[in-house]
């Protein structure tokens, strides 16, 4: 089985419920959590809102291929009324729930769909504030630096 980081991120609605129900229901569809993150509260980045978000992340074991769990990701967005996270013009916008691939594994892929490890992973103390509660030694098989590495290297 593979391990999956993956980042959940919510700012408008009942954050915290969109929050729970998309990892159950990733514990249904797609394998077994290992571990959930507490729960972050951050301003939004990458466009303007009044509605800052709330962020986790979880470590997933699962027998899907990164594209099959991307399927499963963009599903469990759509069921829980996130039809896309951006803007016509191409900009974020406010989201009920977004499900970030950030890892699986050691691998390094790069579809049009889909880049793992994320792209911005490194860059977001969003993502990376939960990642150190879940798995803080994790590699980055790009950058050779540890989740806790990287998340030190960002300026507060």
């Amino acid at each position: 089985m593979k391990l999956f980081l993956i980042a959940l991120g919510s700012n408008i609605g009942e954050r915290k419920s969109y929050i729970m129900h998309a990892i159950a229901e990733l514990c249904i569809r797609a394998g077994e959590i290992e571990a959930v993150s507490s729960l972050y509260e951050t301003a939004p980045e990458g466009f303007d809102s009044p509605h800052p978000f709330l962020n986790a992340a979880v470590a997933l074991r699962s027998n899907l291929s990164p594209v099959e769990m991307l399927v499963t990701t963009r599903e469990i967005e759509h069921s829980l009324g996130s039809l896309t996270h951006r803007n016509p013009d191409g900009s974020y916008r406010d989201r009920s729930i977004d499900i970030d691939i950030i890892a699986c594994d050691d691998m390094i892929l790069q579809t049009d769909e889909l880049i793992i490890p994320h792209p911005r992973m490194h860059l977001r103390r969003f993502v990376l504030d939960p990642l150190c509660e879940i798995a803080p030694q994790w590699i980055h098989p790009l950058l050779h630096e540890s989740v806790t590495a990287l998340r030190d290297k960002l300026t507060e």
